[in-house]
């Protein structure tokens, strides 16, 4: 689990004051010297078999909830930090004995749990941990009132060693599931959707028995409260208030939205909030669909349109139980964002018009402004690449949109022109390369700078503002580009055709069939026919598909 750079740190007087957490019974009486007739002069054994019965209950009183007695004794597990083992007098008689250390199973878990509940308690464990910590020391209160249940039979006279092990039947197979679970969670450190997943699979496994799954079960719903609200929160508002990183979803700041115009390889979208590798198994089929809809709602918020999902008593993920209605408040979600989203960019933002503009002009559905600027722009495209004036294409282009059709086109501003640094087939071959993450090639020793015109080179470019950046991205941007460039080297040649036609047609009076000039100019003939019909296609059935 990741942790934030800072937050809250537990008080020291909560560590140094032993006294407050139960462990100096632990801390204050072990000692490899101590002896099991600490406190008395006789070891049990000295004693008749009904006095030893009334020793060893008030013993065995003390040990459940983690006090030695004076014939009971707490041992710590050698390197296994936190891990305790109870002991009895040798003494002892060994049908008391016996029943005794069936026992201490019982009061080795509670340690065990007790102890978990105090460490998991400090902030750094995180959210889940704090809640799981929280219904674990609620079980706790419940098994202390059965102590002092049992330690009020006792003083009462009614309570034999038989029927202490009898009365702690029902707790044993409860205390013994749940201190797996605790062992291994403390072991791997688990925080997060690892202590769900803890959780869950061994409620799975303990399917047998009615009453500990049952316990597992309240155990991950109270685990999980704090990771549903901030599930909730996600798909509802859009918002990650995640402050121990155990969500399964993570924000990447540093990524801008910004990128998308700039970048042509921007992530923002993929990897701004992404899925971690943990996931809680209860939402591991609906990971994808929580995902997008926080990133709807995200998006809209960036745009200044703080819109919430409608949430009502019977929409709140409260609990994933088994008739799964959170994957549905999950659904009604996404289907609120998503309309929510696609209204906002159609309407506020006019993306129909958007998509448009970018046929009208990067695929030619009208192209009357470029025949003009062909026309004023001839002289400047046909010089070489760097000794291009931009600003110079600029101004003219910026003359043929006024002078043509485009000029009531209310976005034909946020047109410019820009001139690449290589010719079409070895942009296409980079742009191939990089994404197939593949090195660059060497086409381009192949290809001289210095041949290469403003013909071949000339783009137009548009500015894209957010979020319709998320749809016309760098990326998008770079593919319509590619084509504009095909479709105005065609154009420009379609041009260079129709002149080497009209000089055919002034020494079409002259008799020269037969000779070189009349085979060009049925060469011209068909390629003219054949580049007219190749833009019909381009620039009109294409357009139409």
């Amino acid at each position: 689990m990741e942790l934030p750079a800072s937050f809250p740190s537990t008080p020291r007087w909560n560590s140094e004051r032993a006294f407050l957490t139960g462990r100096f019974h632990q801390e204050s009486k072990l000692s490899s010297q101590h002896t099991f007739s600490a406190g008395t002069d006789k070891p049990i054994g000295c004693y008749p078999a009904s006095v030893q019965e009334l020793l060893v209950i008030d013993d065995m009183l003390s040990a459940m909830v983690g006090i030695e007695g004076r014939y009971i004794m707490i041992k710590r597990v050698r390197g296994k930090e936190g891990c305790f083992k109870f002991q009895v007098d040798a003494s002892m008689d060994l049908a008391l004995q016996e029943l005794a250390k069936r026992i201490f199973p019982l009061c080795e878990n509670f340690l065990l749990i007790n102890q978990f509940v105090e460490s998991r308690l400090q902030f750094k464990n995180g959210l889940v941990n704090h809640a799981f910590a929280a219904s674990l020391r609620a079980l706790l209160l419940d098994y202390q009132a059965m102590v002092a249940q049992l330690e009020h039979q006792f003083i009462l006279g009614r309570l034999s060693i038989q029927g202490f092990w009898f009365f702690c039947q029902p707790m044993m197979g409860s205390m013994q599931a749940l201190s797996i679970v605790i062992q291994e969670a403390s072991v791997k450190n688990y925080a997060g959707s690892a202590v769900l997943n803890l959780l869950q699979s061994q409620g799975k496994a303990m399917a047998g028995d009615h009453v500990v799954r049952s316990l597992l079960e309240k155990m991950t719903q109270c685990a999980s409260s704090a990771y549903l609200g901030i599930l909730e929160r996600w798909v509802y508002e859009g918002v990650i208030d995640d402050p121990y990183g155990e969500f399964f979803i993570a924000e990447n700041k540093s990524l801008q939205k910004e990128t998308l115009t700039q970048d042509y390889d921007a992530k923002y979208w993929q990897q701004r909030y992404s899925l971690k590798e943990e996931v809680p198994s209860f939402l591991v089929n609906a990971a994808g669909t929580i995902l997008t809809t926080g990133k709807y709602l995200n998006v809209m918020r960036e745009c200044g349109h703080n819109v919430q999902v409608p949430v009502s008593d019977t929409s709140k993920l409260t609990n994933f139980g088994s008739n799964h209605h959170y994957l549905e408040c999950i659904k009604v979600a996404y289907d609120f964002a998503s309309g929510e989203l696609l209204n906002l960019i159609k309407e506020k933002y006019d993306l129909l018009g958007k998509l448009r503009y970018i046929k009208r002009y990067f695929l030619l559905d009208q192209g009357d402004f470029l025949v003009h600027f062909m026309d004023i722009a001839r002289d400047e495209l046909a010089k070489r690449f760097d000794e291009i004036s931009v600003e110079k294409l600029q101004s003219l282009l910026e003359l043929a949109l006024r002078t043509t059709a485009a000029a009531a086109d209310p976005f034909h501003e946020d047109l410019a022109c820009c001139v690449e640094r290589s010719s079409l087939l070895k942009r296409l071959s980079t742009l191939k390369d990089l994404e197939t993450s593949r090195p660059f090639s060497n086409s381009s020793d192949l290809e001289d700078p210095l041949s290469i015109s403003g013909m071949e080179t000339f783009s137009l470019s548009y500015k894209v503002r957010w979020p319709l950046s998320l749809i016309i991205s760098r990326k998008a941007l770079t593919k319509y580009q590619l084509i504009f460039r095909f479709l105005f080297h065609c154009k420009h040649v379609n041009r260079q055709l129709c002149g080497a036609w009209q000089v055919h047609q002034g020494v079409r009076v002259l008799n020269l069939r037969g000779t070189a000039i009349s085979r060009s100019s049925l060469l011209c003939r068909s390629m003219l026919k054949f580049i007219n019909s190749l833009l019909h296609y381009l620039t009109f059935e294409v357009s139409l598909i």
